[in-house]
């Protein structure tokens, strides 16, 4: 399977070497002055094109957010970049987009320099389309969803908002252009290696795998050679982004990753040729640079810290690493243990799931959600509320008393911020950025609070529903102090305008 990748990656080198992938590059001048002609664009000779690539960018999480903040600062100090989103989103228009956009997260976006590639196979990123071997499927098809990218259109400059770090070859085959990336969550990691390597079952190591040592085993291997590609692929980057220190971590390790055995292989032909299409390992990157994620601040700032409602609210898509599971369960254990919070009274308390739901598989995660919340019979307190628009999510945030985050190593966590800066309490995993950037201290007081199990969350939503009074607005103005001050969209502004991507144009 791996050597499939490699036999891609000589493929296109053989491609480029006779006909330049079938006169590639020379068809991009004709789409070029077509998107220009498009556009309405008068002097095409100024401007200069920034490709983004984003599969999923009407999707409405905190990564599309990301995507879109940094074209809307683009286009409000670059009047001659025209940004190019290339995504699957075929069901769609870039004017439904850009409405959505704004309702979901009041950023408004100008279509006189922004346009969509919109690409067919997209499926082939999809997990369901990859029951095993996941990883390798999804990178092998994000290759060839790049290649139907480039094919259609070169920009002057690739960047990655998605985390489809295996694009980099494809597109600097093909394009002979600069790339760049905003990685929000690795591809792979040592956590999840050190998770197959102790055999603990979780989200990327199932319990079959983890339980059989000749399975653990091959998959260690797999995930051995996996890393390999994965930092050779992220080395062909020119600046890297990323949006927390746990992510910084982890990819400054990638950076470095090497590994002899493959290594020597490398020396050998015909794998010797990716060697010599890579730049020298003294000319790679190696550091990435933290920009935090674009939030929200500013509206949410404005809502009143008094009058809470005991709403335990969560702001996730459905997605499986979100681990909504965890959060029916910790509520379920706050209720057998605290029967007082059950039923209608003046003290019940409701737990409430916004979130997005992009597919179909979402959609199921959504059913069975509600069929296990129908199982630990708490049916009557739970609300699903699905694809919110921006103002009823602003809605929940001014009423809930609690925010809620359950995902293990969250890579960041936006919600955790949006929920700060609104005034929630945060009750969320301790791990990951909400550990290390987010939920920590301010002038040596608490700003939230972490937890590890069903228990230890239980037992924080009932610190949070027992606080005095004072100590209450204290806790939500500390905590909206900080998100205001540390991840406003004027930091991310900043941090990216400093992240050194012109100088490759």
């Amino acid at each position: 399977m791996f050597l499939a990748l490699v036999g891609f990656l000589l493929a296109l080198l053989v491609a480029q070497t006779t006909g330049q992938i079938f006169g590639l590059r020379r068809r991009n001048l004709k789409q070029r002055e077509k998107l220009f002609s498009e556009l309405g664009v008068e002097d095409a000779s100024k401007k200069k094109i920034v490709g983004f690539f984003h599969p999923y960018c009407n999707a409405g999480g905190g990564g599309e957010r990301v995507l879109w903040a940094a074209i809307s600062a683009t286009q409000g100090k670059e009047p001659d970049i025209i940004s190019v989103v290339y995504s699957g989103d075929t069901d769609t228009t870039k004017e439904k987009i850009i409405d959505k956009v704004k309702a979901r997260f009041d950023i408004v976006l100008s279509p006189k320099s922004l346009h969509f590639v919109f690409l067919e196979s997209r499926h082939l990123v999809e997990d369901s389309t990859w029951p095993r071997f996941t990883l390798l499927g999804q990178s092998l098809g994000s290759m060839y969803l790049v290649w139907e990218a480039m094919s259609i259109l070169i920009p002057d400059l690739f960047i990655d908002t998605m985390g489809y770090a295996f694009t980099f070859p494809v597109v600097s085959l093909l394009g002979n252009i600069p790339i760049g990336a905003y990685v929000h969550y690795p591809t792979i990691s040592t956590t999840m290696v050190s998770r197959v390597k102790s055999r603990a079952a979780g989200h990327t190591n199932s319990a079959t795998i983890s339980s059989s040592n000749v399975l653990s085993t091959g998959k260690l291997l797999y995930y051995r050679i996996f890393m390999y590609y994965y930092a050779y692929s992220l080395r062909q980057a020119r600046f890297i982004m990323v949006n927390s220190s746990w992510t910084k971590g982890h990819v400054d390790s990638i950076l470095q990753y090497s590994d002899k055995f493959l290594d020597t292989i490398h020396l050998l032909p015909p794998l010797v040729l990716l060697e010599v299409l890579s730049r020298r390992r003294s000319e790679c990157l190696k550091e990435a640079q933290i920009v935090y994620p674009s939030c929200d601040t500013r509206q949410m700032a404005a809502l009143p810290l008094e009058g809470r409602e005991r709403v335990i609210l969560s702001i996730a898509q459905f997605r499986p690493e979100k681990d909504h599971q965890a959060q029916l369960r910790a509520f379920h254990a706050l209720l057998e243990k605290y029967p007082e919070y059950r039923g209608s009274g003046p003290d019940a308390v409701q737990l409430v799931l916004v979130g997005g739901s992009r597919n179909v598989g979402d959609a199921t995660r959504v059913e069975n959600l509600r069929l296990l919340a129908r199982e630990l019979d708490i049916q009557e307190q739970v609300r699903f509320v699905v694809n919110a628009s921006f103002p009823d999510m602003l809605g929940w945030l001014a009423r809930a008393s609690i925010g809620l985050g359950t995902m293990v190593d969250e890579h960041f966590g936006i919600n955790i911020v949006e929920f700060m800066a609104a005034g929630a309490i945060v009750v969320a995993h301790a791990s990951g950025g909400p550990l290390l950037d987010i939920v920590v201290p301010l002038d040596g007081e608490p700003t939230g609070y972490h937890a590890t199990s069903s228990g230890t969350f239980a037992e924080a939503f009932r610190t949070v529903l027992t606080l005095s009074p004072e100590a209450d607005i204290a806790m939500r103005t500390r905590a909206r102090t900080w998100a205001v001050r540390k991840f406003s969209a004027e930091e991310f502004e900043r941090g990216w305008d400093e992240s050194g991507w012109r100088k490759w144009l």
